[in-house]
């Protein structure tokens, strides 16, 4: 497919900065309240999910939203594409990934990149409810979507029209190596905060978590060198990203997917865009931006970019 002019997307002068545009919805992006009703997933590996829901008697449509790394069904970005989608006659399931609703989960491994299991059995059981189901996915959600959708492992339900994806670290390795620059040390401290806060409560519960490296996490890949790799079967670090990253399932990829990085994105690698594998591709609209930092796309106060992108896919595909 043709890569999308990049030039299309051009905000105001403050949001041009890739971290006022990532901060700024963080911590100022108004919503009305959402009517989310929770509901608990029972798995068939016996663990559990918390899905927030909004649903409508008659809609015919389903929206299922996926958080990014240490997120949750209140990330700004879910609640925005929610807020958005449900008066438009879409039900709205919101993930909580494993131990990203409040509550920690029951087994021993939890959520990672590429841990897809979750995102195919909740596609597979509610689409069936639906005449049209999509996916949009952002940060490490839109990982997992792409790798859902290429990695061959699952039978994709015919409801299951497009995925749209944001901000994706397509090259988990690389992606990482630019989380360790300077200008990326908040953001950096953010995410190991809360995984520290969760690894060790789940170390009382399973005592082979050794809780000894917990002084040695200064960057992310650390975290995933000495917890993720080993609670998830990986050897490393390196293994994880290699068997994770949603890049080299791309070219696998046969109903429309939609990726949208920013080219200013702090967390993200030159080799997270995927330009050559997009014009190779029957299905894979890559759409590079100049602006929009981290899942930001923010134009002006109150008003992005990302939304109107999404309006525009359905009107356009569905």
């Amino acid at each position: 497919m043709p890569i999308i002019d990049q030039h299309i997307f051009d905000p105001s002068t403050v949001f041009k900065n890739p971290h006022v545009s990532t901060f700024y919805p963080y911590f100022l992006r108004k919503f009305a309240n959402l009517p989310y009703t929770r509901v608990r997933e029972e798995l068939p590996d016996g663990d559990f999910i918390d899905l927030d829901w909004m649903k409508q008697n008659g809609n015919n449509k389903l929206v299922i939203l996926l958080h990014g790394l240490e997120g949750s069904s209140n990330s700004q970005y879910v609640r925005g594409a929610a807020e958005m989608l449900f008066p438009l006659g879409w039900d709205v399931c919101s993930f909580n990934h494993r131990s990203c609703s409040g509550e920690l989960n029951r087994k021993l491994e939890m959520y990672h990149s590429g841990f897809t299991r979750d995102l195919a059995h909740v596609t597979t059981k509610y689409s069936q409810e639906y005449d049209s189901v999509i996916i949009i996915g952002y940060s490490l959600g839109g990982n997992v979507a792409l790798k859902y959708l290429g990695e061959g492992s699952y039978t994709l339900p015919h409801q299951l029209k497009l995925v749209i994806s944001f901000s994706v670290p397509a090259d988990l390795e690389g992606g990482s190596i630019k989380l360790t620059k300077w200008y990326n040390k908040a953001y950096t401290y953010e995410f190991l905060k809360t995984l520290k806060v969760k690894i060790t409560q789940k170390a009382k519960v399973f005592p082979e978590i050794e809780l000894k490296y917990l002084p040695k996490l200064k960057e992310l890949m650390d975290f995933d060198e000495y917890y993720t790799a080993p609670i998830h079967g990986f050897k490393d670090a390196k293994d994880y990203y290699d068997k994770s990253n949603s890049k080299q399932f791309l070219e696998q990829i046969n109903i429309p997917a939609f990726l949208i990085n920013a080219l200013d994105d702090p967390f993200l690698s030159d080799s997270c865009h995927p330009f050559e594998i997009a014009r190779q591709s029957k299905y894979l609209h890559f759409i590079p931006l100049n602006y929009g930092g981290h899942v930001g796309f923010i134009e002006k106060r109150n008003s992005y970019f990302s939304d109107q992108l999404v309006l525009n896919i359905l009107d356009q595909f569905l």
